[in-house]
């Protein structure tokens, strides 16, 4: 068994104030946790992995196929491999979920880190 804690997780930033960090990966899904901080963008962009996440602070706005979708604490989403897809966090408070790629996901091909 593999045990990673939040709070041991090394966040990385993958595009300005954009983070992500591992906390498990198998051979079928990987699970990350990521912040976007205020005012920052998570491009818009696509992979192959289905993607399934949870919203545990803060308030964002998802940007999917061109449609916004606010989301907040208690949420969960669901991007479909392949789906255009992006966030914006326009308030003044970090934003900060869980996500789940399946297969497991890599760094991604985007931003600036």
């Amino acid at each position: 068994m593999e045990k990673v804690h939040t709070g041991d997780a090394g966040f990385e930033e993958v595009s300005d104030g954009v983070y992500l960090a591992d906390l498990a990966t198998g051979r079928e899904a990987s699970v990350k946790y990521w912040r976007i901080d205020p005012g920052a963008t998570l491009p818009v962009h696509e992979h192959d992995n289905e993607q399934i996440g949870y919203m545990l602070e803060g308030t964002l706005v998802a940007i999917a196929d061109g449609e916004e979708v606010r989301l907040e604490p208690g949420d969960c989403y669901h991007f479909r491999s392949r789906e255009r897809h992006g966030a914006e966090n326009r308030s003044s408070d970090p934003a900060v979920g869980i996500g789940v790629l399946a297969p497991p996901r890599e760094r991604p091909d985007w931003g600036n880190g």
